[in-house]
C-alpha cells in the first residue's frame, strides 16, 4: 500500500510538472497530450496502466474530474452512462462499479447491432401495458413518441450510440428518459432484461433466417439457369475424384440445388420452431402485473407466447440451431467451390471465372486465382467455430439466466455476416461464369466413363454381368497399354477380347447414349432432367419466408 502512494505521488507530481502550463487540458489536444505522457511514465517506471488512470487528476483539475474523464466526454457520462448504471440495477450499490469490471460487462459495442428490435420489442410492450391500463394512454403516446424520436435521429445520424452505456437496452432507456422525464422511466414496467434481450435476440436472430432464406432462393435461381440451359452438356461424373460415369452440367449442378433447397428447408424449419415470443418471461418467475402475453406476441408476428418463463429466458436452441443450418449452409458452399477451384485448374479448364471475381499474382503475371471460391470454402471453419462455441458456452448452465449467455452474440453475428456474404458472392460468381463444353465432353471420352455402359451392353447380348465386367476390364486395361479410348478402337480390336461386340458398339458407347438411356427420376437424361427442373421451378414459385415476416 505504501509503495502504491508513492507511486500515485510520483505520478501526481509528474503530471503538475508536465501539464499544469497547459491552458486548457480537458480539450482534445490536452486529453490526448495525457494519455501519451501517461503510457509512457507507466512504461517507465512499470505501473499498471490502469492503476494509473484511477488516480485523481485533483491539483489541474478542481478536485472534480478522474483521469478516465479525460478520455470521454463528461457531460455524456453523467447525462448517458450514469443515468443508465443507475436506473436500471444500480439502487442495490453503494459505489460506482470498478471501470474495468463495467467496460468488461458491458456489451453494447455488439449488441447496438439490434438498436431497432430494441425500439420495436419497447413500442410493443408499451403498446400492450397501456391495453391493461397499467400505463396511461398519455404515457404510452409520450413513450412511443420518444422512441420513434430516438430512431429516427439515430438512422439519419443525429444521434450517435454512445458506446459508454452499458447495453443498447441501457442506451435507449436512459436517452428516452433525457427526454421525456419521468414518463420515460416506467418503459421497463413488466419487463426484466433477461425477457428484453430475448426478445431482441430472437427478432434479430428471426429477420437474419428470412435474409438468409432469401439469399438462399436467389443461389437456387441461379443454379436453376445453369441447368436448364445444359442439359446436353456432358461431362464426366466422379467417385473418389476418379471419372466414373458420364454425366452433364444440369444434372450435376442439380446435386448443388437439392443440397441448398434443404437448406432452405431448415430455415423454414428453424423459423418455425422460433417464433414465439419471450416478452413478459420477466427475469425468470413471470411477474404480478396483468399482462397479455398474447397480444405483445401477436404485435410482433409471433405465433404466440412461450409457455415456460424460466426456458423462455435461457433458451438459445433456436440460435444454435441456426448456427448448425449456416454450417451445413457452408459446408455445401464450400464443397461447391472445391470443385470450381478444380474446374478451373490448368490440368481441367472446366470453367472460365469472370474477371470480377477473380484475381491476379503480385510475381507471376499469368495467374487468375478462384480466390472468391477459396475464401467461401476458408471462412466456413469460422462458422463452425461460431457453433461450437455456443454449444460450449451453453453446456454447463444452470436455469435460468446466466451472463455467460451474452457470449451469444458476437460470433453468431460474424457467423451470420460471413454466410450472407458468402452467398451474395457466390451467386454472382455463378451468374458469371463461363463453361467450356467441350473440355468437359473430351475428359469424359477419355476417361472410360462409358466402361459400364460398355459391360451392360454385353449383358444384353446375354452374357452375365460377372463375366461382361471382367471382359470390360481387360478392354480398359488394353485401351490404356495403347493410350485410346474404347470408342476409338477397331471393331476387329474389340471382338479379340469378346466375339459379341458387333457394329452397334459404338452407338450404344457414346456419350449420348450413355446419358439418355438414363431416364429414371433423378438421373442426367435429359428427359428426366425436365421433370426435375419442372418440378424446381414450382418450388421457387411458392411462398417464402419474407412473406411470413410482419410487415
Amino acid at each position: 500500500m505504501v509503495r502504491k502512494l508513492e507511486e500515485l505521488n510520483l505520478v501526481d507530481n509528474f503530471l503538475f510538472e508536465s501539464l499544469a502550463s497547459h491552458p486548457e487540458p480537458g480539450t482534445a489536444f490536452g486529453r490526448k497530450l495525457v494519455e501519451i505522457i501517461l503510457r509512457g511514465f507507466a512504461i517507465l517506471h512499470n505501473l499498471a496502466f490502469y492503476d494509473i488512470i484511477k488516480f485523481r487528476l485533483n491539483k489541474f483539475y478542481k478536485n472534480t474530474v478522474c483521469i478516465r474523464t479525460i478520455f470521454r466526454d463528461e457531460r455524456a457520462v453523467k447525462s448517458v452512462t450514469e443515468a443508465a448504471m443507475a436506473q436500471l440495477w444500480g439502487g442495490r450499490f453503494t459505489k460506482e462499479t470498478d471501470r474495468m469490471v463495467y467496460d468488461f460487462n458491458a456489451s453494447i459495442r455488439f449488441d447496438k447491432r439490434f438498436f431497432h428490435q430494441d425500439i420495436d420489442g419497447s413500442i410493443a410492450h408499451v403498446t400492450m401495458l397501456a391495453k391493461q391500463a397499467i400505463l396511461t394512454m398519455e404515457e404510452r403516446d409520450a413513450i412511443i413518441g420518444g422512441l420513434l424520436g430516438i430512431r429516427e435521429d439515430v438512422e439519419s445520424g443525429k444521434l450517435a450510440i454512445d458506446e459508454s452505456c452499458e447495453d443498447i437496452h441501457s442506451f435507449v432507456e436512459a436517452t428516452l428518459i433525457q427526454r421525456i422525464g419521468d414518463a420515460g422511466k416506467k418503459l421497463h414496467t413488466g419487463r426484466s432484461r433477461n425477457d428484453q434481450v430475448a426478445l431482441d435476440m430472437k427478432l434479430y436472430t428471426r429477420l437474419q433466417v428470412v435474409e438468409t432464406d432469401g439469399l438462399l432462393k436467389g443461389l437456387l435461381e441461379a443454379i436453376l439457369a445453369v441447368m436448364e440451359e445444359n442439359l446436353e452438356t456432358y461431362m464426366p461424373g466422379f467417385t473418389h475424384l476418379q471419372k466414373a460415369q458420364p454425366v452433364t452440367l444440369a444434372h450435376h449442378f442439380g446435386a448443388y440445388f437439392e443440397m441448398f433447397k434443404r437448406d432452405r428447408l431448415r430455415m423454414t424449419d428453424i423459423f418455425r420452431r422460433m417464433n414465439y415470443c419471450p416478452l413478459g418471461a420477466g427475469a425468470l418467475a413471470g411477474t404480478t402485473y396483468p399482462l397479455d402475453r398474447m397480444y405483445s406476441a401477436e404485435v410482433m408476428g409471433f405465433y404466440g407466447p412461450t409457455l415456460n418463463s424460466m426456458d423462455s429466458v435461457s433458451d438459445r436452441d433456436y440460435l444454435i440451431e441456426f448456427l448448425s443450418a449456416l454450417a451445413t449452409v457452408m459446408m455445401h458452399l464450400s464443397r461447391f467451390s472445391e470443385e470450381i477451384i478444380i474446374w478451373n485448374s490448368n490440368e481441367y479448364q472446366f470453367v472460365e471465372i469472370d474477371d470480377a471475381y477473380s484475381t491476379g499474382s503480385s510475381i507471376m503475371p499469368q495467374k487468375k486465382n478462384p480466390d472468391i471460391a477459396e475464401l467461401v470454402r476458408g471462412k466456413t471453419g469460422r462458422v463452425y467455430g461460431a457453433l461450437m462455441a455456443l454449444l460450449t458456452t451453453m453446456k454447463g448452465l444452470p436455469l435460468a439466466y446466466n451472463k455467460d449467455m451474452q457470449e451469444d452474440k458476437e460470433m453468431a453475428f460474424d457467423a451470420m455476416d460471413t454466410v450472407k456474404d458468402c452467398l451474395m458472392l457466390f451467386t454472382g460468381m455463378i451468374h458469371t461464369m463461363k463453361f467450356r463444353k467441350e473440355r468437359m465432353a473430351g475428359s469424359a471420352m477419355n476417361g472410360f466413363t462409358n466402361a459400364t455402359d460398355a459391360a451392360d451392353y454385353l449383358v444384353n447380348k446375354g452374357v452375365p454381368f460377372r463375366d461382361a465386367h471382367g471382359i470390360i476390364g481387360k478392354l480398359v486395361l488394353y485401351c490404356i497399354e495403347k493410350d485410346t479410348s474404347i470408342d476409338a478402337l477397331s471393331l476387329p480390336e474389340l471382338q479379340a477380347i469378346s466375339d459379341k461386340f458387333e457394329e452397334d458398339i459404338y452407338t450404344a458407347v457414346s456419350l449420348k447414349t450413355c446419358v439418355e438411356k438414363r431416364l429414371t427420376i433423378g438421373a442426367p437424361g435429359a428427359e428426366a432432367m425436365k421433370q426435375v427442373i419442372a418440378v424446381n421451378k414450382e418450388y421457387l414459385r411458392q411462398e417464402d419466408l419474407y412473406n411470413a415476416m410482419p410487415k
